[in-house]
């Protein structure tokens, strides 16, 4: 039986061709994600260690809350803890650091570099006037105020050189500054892609921190000393709310980070390749259910000389070892060179690394190549094993049964029902994955039944394209079970697609919605990533002719009933003219001094409504106590406790603005905005939003989002296609009779390819309007849940998306039929009519 079956593998190896590409392709996924991911995160690791070359032990502000009770983050260090840690026994020198977000701008005024990787810090020289840090590549290290250094990076993206006069912006006002030198770095968000600018340590002060404090000390030993021995003499100087760490145990804890970080993107990626590699199993359980159902007198000879149900049942399975070991390896290899691929195409800046291919990719790959194929040929296989010999021999052909056919359509009843009630009943993400499994598994179960209404519904319209037409419908229904099979690989992807898209959708426009109800004012100014604005700034816009009101948003650290809340601050004067809430007691007019205005998740979470009183611990410690003149509904954009600025500013540690609102007299206009940006200095690191540029902004995002998920889901559809290319192909090869009597009455070779053509196109419509009316489905089910959080969402269905999906559909038929087309149109006529 084994020769049999490794016979069986060589003389169908053309038929099993795209089996192979189904199973290879989602093996090649997975292997590929686990060698870039593990490559990536090595390389990131080792980037991330030499940042700490040139320290041993680092002290840093305590984390944790400090023994008084303040809410906020605890005191910078002193320039006294600086000196006190320079003289410890073991310590060779003690370098202070102040850090910071510094946003430069190149010759063409856009700002370099990437996101939160924009830094700005310090140039620290020690005993030899340097930092060893920084070394400079050329010119000198900044000494004063105006002058600056970058890295080589930064330098040769925005193509700067020592004597340059460059735009910078720290918290809003446009700083001019002059390079001094050019620096390199082992800094690991540098090296990514960032940016480092580089101030003498009073500006950085100035800029970032107070005079004479610092963010960190990093203290580097002395020879002989181990990290722990000086962390234990640096531990005896150290303040209540400062730390020691050491070096070692700072680079494992970043490497930790990273190593969650990457198991993150490693889990999406599989989920995505679990995903192909489950619309391969429909593939390969066609094809070996269409090779039995071809083999059906063979297998039933096999039973007549003596073989066992088991052995026969072994006897696919064998194949399908094969097959699936074939598979496996062309799948390791392919996803190595996918993963180094992938590494190559990163960014340029990105940190990078020798090849890995860790063993768990070999070991995992193997197994789900082989394992895939295996669970999907094992049914076929006992299937093949169940037909009697004498039935066997007596028709190619088994017919299912009435009460088989009953019982599968219950069940998938049954499913699709349970489904349904899981998925409107969910209260959560868990039981609306698990409602979806259920209405997917019994909706597939249910395919052969609906596709006959479903097919037949396109009849008028295959009937526009003479007998070819009125073949391919007939054809596509010969065989439910087949037609379902082929379909559903189709339909997994589109339904996935879809709902995605309808989510999406459904989120844009309740941002849309939000953005419109919440905000009077015509701008939203904020600093790019979201970070700190300058006082300054909003000064300067109020300032400007032609508006009307300015209003500055705030956010300080507070404790409430043991809890730790952000108290928002506004501008209790302009809040009303500025932002749109929606008062269910009370109105803005109750915000003025100790008096709050809360939404109403926050009031309801501490029992609180218009009048009452609490107790709160500020940021600073001090304590007061507020009471509620307020509550309204809030949203994602404005929710909280709102108290006036002039309350809470004086318990802040540092009066910067999040956001500032602006409404102007002539209301939204490009000469407006270019006004509001050129009395800004027009720095690119300040955004002046409308309303629609939020809207358009959250849009890009989610389309990014989108275009991700489309791309990864793309191996699905791939596999899909194949799936379509497998089963017309031999469908082709069973019907060459019946084709080359077909060409024998008279029908050329025009009418056979149009007929396969139509055949491809209706099961994949088929496929493609199951997918779609699912994903609709699941799109709505999933918005009931984000509707609970997100008070503006709003069922919206992407019609245009949604019919391109279809003819997405249509093309992928089509494409799929041009290799079966070409075949049954070449095929010989006398020679097909005379094959068994």
């Amino acid at each position: 039986m084994f020769r049999t079956a490794l016979r069986n593998v060589l003389a169908h190896k053309a038929r099993l061709l795209m089996t192979v590409l189904a199973v290879m392709l989602g093996v090649a996924f997975v292997s590929g994600t686990l060698v870039f991911t593990e490559t990536f995160s090595n390389a990131l690791q080792n980037s991330s260690q030499k940042g700490y070359s040139h320290v041993d032990v680092a002290v840093q502000p305590d984390k944790e809350d400090d023994d008084k009770g303040r809410p906020g983050a605890a005191p910078l260090l002193t320039q006294r803890l600086l000196d006190k840690a320079a003289t410890v026994p073991g310590a060779a020198s003690a370098t202070g650091i102040v850090d910071g977000h510094a946003y430069l701008s190149g010759k063409d005024g856009e700002l370099v570099g990437q996101g939160f990787s924009r830094i700005g810090s310090n140039y620290f020289p020690g005993r030899d006037g340097k930092d060893a840090r920084y070394p400079l590549t050329s010119g000198r290290a900044p000494q004063r105020a105006g002058e600056i250094a970058v890295d080589t990076k930064t330098a040769e993206r925005a193509g700067l050189k020592v004597g340059d006069t460059v735009r910078l912006s720290v918290k809003g006002p446009v700083l001019t500054q002059r390079i001094t030198g050019i620096v390199t770095t082992d800094r690991g968000q540098v090296t990514a892609g960032g940016t480092l600018a580089l101030f003498d340590t009073a500006t950085a002060q100035k800029l970032f921190a107070k005079p004479g404090q610092f963010h960190e000390i990093d203290v580097k030993a002395a020879p002989g000393t181990s990290q722990d021995r000086l962390k234990s003499a640096i531990d005896k100087i150290l303040p209540r709310d400062a730390e020691a760490t050491t070096a070692k145990k700072l680079a494992d804890d970043e490497a930790e980070i990273i190593a969650q970080g990457m198991n993150g993107m490693k889990t999406g990626l599989l989920v995505f390749a679990g995903i192909s590699l489950f619309v391969g199993i429909f593939i390969i359980a066609n094809t070996f259910t269409m090779l039995i159902a071809q083999r059906t007198k063979e297998l039933a000879l096999l039973r007549a000389v003596g073989a066992s149900r088991r052995q026969v049942t072994r006897s696919v399975l064998v194949e399908a070892f094969v097959v699936g070991a074939v598979a496996a390896v062309a799948g390791l290899l392919a996803g190595i060179g996918i993963g180094a691929g992938m590494q190559s195409l990163m960014p340029g800046d990105t940190p990078d690394g020798p090849l890995i291919i860790p063993p768990s990719s070999i070991a995992v790959s193997l197994a789900v190549g082989i394992g895939v194929t295996m669970l999907a040929a094992w049914l076929p296989g006992r299937r093949a094993a169940k037909i009697p010999p004498v039935a066997a021999m007596s028709s190619v052909h088994a017919v299912a049964t009435t009460r088989s056919l009953v019982v599968r359509n219950t069940i998938g009843g049954l499913f699709s029902a349970a489904g349904v009630a899981v998925s409107l009943g969910a209260g959560d993400e868990k039981g609306l994955g698990l409602g979806a499994g259920l209405l997917l598994i019994g909706v597939f179960v249910l395919t052969p039944l609906l596709s006959r209404p479903l097919i037949a519904a396109a009849g008028p319209l295959l009937r526009l394209f003479g007998m070819a037409g009125k073949l391919a419908g007939q054809n596509a229904v010969r065989n439910p079970r087949r037609t379902a099979a082929t379909a559903s690989a189709l339909m997994i992807g589109l339904t996935l697609i879809t709902g995605l898209t309808v989510i999406a959708s459904s989120v844009q426009r309740g941002v849309d919605k939000m953005a419109a109800d919440s905000l009077k004012a015509d701008y939203a100014v904020v600093m790019a990533n979201q970070n700190d604005l300058s006082p300054e700034v909003a000064k300067k816009l109020a300032a400007q002719p032609g508006v009307t009101a300015v209003g500055a948003m705030r956010e300080g650290a507070s404790r409430i009933d043991g809890d730790n809340e952000y108290l928002k601050g506004v501008d209790a004067g302009t809040a009303g003219k500025l932002l749109g809430l929606d008062f269910t007691t009370g109105s803005f007019a109750g915000l003025s001094g100790t008096r709050v205005v809360v939404d109403e998740d926050t009031a309801k979470s501490h029992h609180w409504k218009a009048g009452s009183s609490f107790e709160v611990t500020y940021e600073d410690g001090k304590r007061g106590r507020l009471s509620v003149g307020g509550v309204y509904k809030g949203n994602d954009m404005f929710n909280g406790i709102m108290v006036d600025n002039r309350t809470l500013t004086p318990h802040l540690s540092e009066a910067v603005d999040k956001r500032v609102l602006v409404k102007t007299a002539k209301g939204e206009s490009a000469e407006t905005k270019k006004a509001l940006r050129k009395a800004l200095g027009d720095n690119p690191a300040i955004q002046v939003q409308s309303k629609e540029d939020i809207s358009r902004e959250v849009a890009q995002m989610i389309n990014l989002m989108l275009n991700v998920l489309y791309g990864l889901l793309a191996m699905a559809v791939i596999v899909a296609v194949l799936g379509v290319v497998n089963t017309l192909a031999m469908s082709v090869f069973e019907r060459r009779q019946e084709i080359g009597m077909l060409r024998a009455i008279g029908l050329d070779r025009t009418g056979i390819k149009r007929m396969v053509h139509l055949e491809s196109l209706v099961i994949s419509l088929f496929g493609g309007v199951l997918g779609i009316g699912l994903g609709v489905f699941f799109g709505w089910a999933a918005g009931k849940q984000i509707a609970t959080q997100m008070a503006t969402y709003e069922l919206a269905l992407p019609w245009g998306r949604m019919a391109l999906f279809l003819v997405l559909s249509a093309a992928v038929g089509m494409l799929a039929a041009l290799w079966p087309a070409g075949r049954a149109a070449r095929m010989n006529m006398l020679a097909a009519i005379k094959a068994d």
